[in-house]
């Protein structure tokens, strides 16, 4: 018998990709927060006027717009 049994196998197969894992966003390049928030705002600033939450949609080319019922009595 080898004496290592299929849990303790699988937990070093688990480790292991935890151990990978750590190293892959240990070595990801990181952004100081106050440029990325910079570049947001210049960003929402720069495309606010094409914004719908901001500038809203036209009643012509808006899909949800509940459309006209005929009654007849």
């Amino acid at each position: 018998m080898s004496g290592k049994t299929p849990s303790s196998s699988s937990s070093v197969i688990q480790a292991q990709k935890l151990v990978d894992q750590l190293r892959l966003e240990a070595s990801m390049e990181r952004f100081k927060i106050s440029l990325t928030a910079a570049d947001l705002v210049q960003y929402c600033q720069e495309h606010r006027c094409s914004d719908p939450l901001l500038v809203g949609i036209a009643a012509s080319a808006n899909p949800f717009k509940e459309k006209k019922t005929c009654m007849l009595l």
